[in-house]
This record gives C-alpha cells, sequence and structure tokens, in this order.
C-alpha cells in the first residue's frame, strides 16, 4: 500500500499491478482526462504521480460499468480504513468464507470486489462474538473484567491500536473498572467486557452514519 501524507495513493506502477492494466494505457488515460474525467494527480511518490486511490477506484468502476458504483457499496480498501484491519487480514477472512460465512461481494469490476458494508459490519460484529466466545470460557458474562489488550482482541483492532486511549480515549470509550499496579511502575487497566463490546457497536454505528452517502 502506497502513502502520501496519510491517505491511500496510487502510482502508475500500483495501478499496472492492481488492474492489470499497461504503462502506455495509463499514460493515454491521464493525457485525455479533459474528455474522460481522469482524476488530477495529488502529489508524487519518488519520481511517481500519484492519485487517490478512492478516487481513482471510483472514477475506473464508473468508466468500466458506464455508471457509478452503487451506493452503500465498499472496497477491501475502504474496510481497511473504517474497521481498523489490515488487507492481509481482511483477504484471510474472504479465503476462509465457506467456514466463517464472510458475504459474498455484491459487486466487482475488473479484480476490484466490493461490499454491501451493513451486510458486511452485521457479519464482523457477529464474527468477532463467535470468535470470542470461542477463545475465551468467559465470553457469555458481561461483567468479566478484560484488560486492554483483551479488549483490542474483542474489537478486532491491533493492540497499538487502543494503547493511546488510556490518555487519549475516543468519545464513549469506557473507564477503566479496576487498576493494579504492577511492578516497574506499570499499571493494568481492566474493563468490564459488556462495556468494551457496547463501545465497539456503537462506534462502528457512527462510523457507518457518517460514511452513509
Amino acid at each position: 500500500m502506497t502513502m502520501l501524507d496519510g491517505r491511500r495513493v496510487y502510482t502508475r506502477g500500483d495501478l499496472m499491478e492492481r488492474y492489470g492494466l499497461g504503462r502506455s494505457t495509463l499514460e493515454k488515460l491521464y493525457r485525455e482526462q479533459d474528455v474522460n474525467g481522469h482524476p488530477e494527480a495529488v502529489g508524487s511518490v519518488g519520481s511517481q504521480l500519484a492519485w487517490d486511490a478512492e478516487e481513482w477506484d471510483r472514477w475506473y468502476a464508473a468508466r468500466q460499468t458506464g455508471r457509478k458504483v452503487p451506493a452503500g457499496l465498499v472496497t477491501r480498501d475502504e474496510l481497511s480504513d473504517r474497521y481498523g484491519l489490515s488487507r492481509h487480514a481482511l483477504k484471510k477472512l474472504w479465503s476462509e468464507r465457506e467456514s466463517n460465512g464472510h458475504p459474498d461481494a455484491a459487486h466487482q469490476v475488473g479484480k476490484a470486489l466490493y461490499w454491501n458494508e451493513e451486510e458486511w459490519a452485521a457479519w464482523y460484529a457477529g464474527h468477532q462474538e463467535r470468535s470470542a466466545t470461542a477463545d475465551d470460557p468467559d465470553a457469555g458474562d458481561p461483567d468479566a473484567l478484560v484488560t486492554l489488550a483483551e479488549a483490542a482482541r474483542l474489537l478486532g483492532l491491533a493492540q497499538s491500536s487502543v494503547t493511546v486511549y488510556v490518555k487519549r480515549p475516543p468519545a464513549g470509550w469506557p473507564e477503566p473498572v479496576r487498576q493494579e499496579t504492577l511492578g516497574g511502575g506499570r499499571v493494568r487497566r481492566l474493563y468490564r467486557r459488556g462495556d468494551v463490546l457496547a463501545y465497539g457497536e456503537t462506534s462502528g454505528r457512527a462510523v457507518r452514519r457518517r460514511r452513509s452517502p
């Protein structure tokens, strides 16, 4: 994944790999942007021009189908951005769809797959709950206490993502119900499982509302 100023971008090399297009074709599309509406480059990565990935995906999908991608559909990269999962993790979930019930793609343009976000989010919430129950004998108890690392696992987030919550908690993040002092001045914070899951459900709905067209 190529990044520029904190956002995903494509270089021509990225586009050649992702869409199987030749360099000359990509150069021609860009030269004819006044006619075809090709997005403007947003900067450079080294010596290569770069385009906003989401904008380019949508432009190309519309060009291929002759219409815009239906509202409510998202790519794997958009799922990664919105739910904090890596592309590798999302590809693994997709590859295991026969056993985990992952939703089918709702739309495809070239190699790009699109999923109904509402359907995917509902499935993922259930998948997280099932995974937590399988791994933890106390998973059914909302009053059970979990560490910050366990809270991250319940929410499907990397542990590093929630470490900053201690000093900069996002809206709705629960207060720990108990704190234990460990050796070396470290502190173990314990959270009520039900509070963590409630935060995950609320924050997921908030993300979907913000992203809705």
